[in-house]
């Protein structure tokens, strides 16, 4: 069983200022992490946001939660994650999905092609990755990618590769990461359309899902650290409107309340929750939107560690 730990997820504040100085906060209050999304929304864009961050810190570690596959190649795609651990001091967390919101391929103007299609993506360019971050030279013929004699030259600090995080909810996705991940962060499973799918956020369908990870990780799976991306936290009052939890989700985030997705109530009531769904679903990893770090911070800092 891991210990737990707690990340901040975060999108601004959009000065440089206020960006280093919640930076700092989020590591003075114990957390472990300072995650950002990778969305084309109202937001600073990860990478050197994430630099910048681990400048101004020493302890906290950063990563994006998670990175879109399609809006980049993967060769380039490995050179920044590999930027970011040498300048974060080994301090990254790769997190990578398939993409799924609609509204940024638009903005992109690239296909939004079926699941399927990118999820094969997606498995192809971890592959390409896997092999850069390790040193090698990388020759590829495949069916989305074509890569010639690539390498990414400054390796990570983290060998032979950053702890992989591979987000998502539906069963390919979490086979998938139960074979190649480090991390395995659970989210409401999406509608080909790229709408979640509120059903599939219960405790039950959670508990479902560990278990298919369980079953396609075998041997490996008390390796696994398990995590669930956390919609909204509700310190005491469970009827604190809903905000900022971003990517289009406040519709649904009421729906939450009593799943993994939402945490509500009083202080020893949330953290005997989070006790239960780790004994219940093996989950130890929560990333707490930053609309909640700090009423959150005392709950965290009973955990962390445990």
């Amino acid at each position: 069983m891991h210990p737990f730990r707690f990340a901040v997820r975060a999108i601004g504040p959009r000065s440089a200022e206020g960006w280093l100085a919640q930076a700092r906060r989020a590591e003075e209050l114990g957390y472990s992490s300072l995650l950002m999304p990778d969305h084309l929304i109202d937001q600073l864009s990860p990478v050197p946001a994430l630099a910048a961050a681990a400048g101004a810190t020493t302890r906290l570690r950063i990563g994006v939660h998670v990175f879109a596959n399609d809006y980049r190649d993967p060769v380039m795609l490995a050179r920044e994650a590999a930027a970011l651990d040498i300048l974060s001091q080994g301090r990254l967390e790769f997190g990578i999905g398939a993409g799924w919101m609609a509204s940024d391929y638009r903005q992109l103007g690239i296909p939004y092609d079926e699941p399927k299609v990118r999820i094969d993506r997606l498995l192809e360019a971890i592959s390409i990755m896997t092999r850069l971050f390790a040193g090698e030279r990388v020759d590829h013929e495949g069916t989305h990618y074509r890569v010639h004699g690539a390498t990414i030259g400054t390796l990570p600090v983290q060998r032979p590769r950053p702890p992989l995080v591979i987000g998502g909810g539906g069963p390919r996705m979490l086979r998938i990461a139960a074979r190649e991940a480090d991390i395995v962060s659970f989210i409401p499973q999406m509608s080909p359309q790229g709408r979640p799918r509120v059903r599939e956020a219960t405790t039950d369908a959670t508990a479902a899902k560990v278990a298919r990870v369980r079953e396609a990780a075998g041997a490996r799976f008390e390796k696994l650290e398990l995590c669930s991306w956390t919609a909204h936290v509700n310190v005491a009052d469970v009827h604190r409107p809903f905000a900022a939890i971003g990517a289009g989700l406040e519709a649904i985030a009421s729906a939450l309340i009593g799943t993994p997705y939402v945490l509500a109530g009083t202080r020893g009531a949330i953290r005997e929750q989070l006790l239960r769904y780790r004994e219940r679903l093996a989950i130890s990893y929560w990333t707490i939107p930053v609309d909640g770090m700090e009423e959150f911070a005392p709950i965290a800092a009973s955990l962390a560690g445990r």
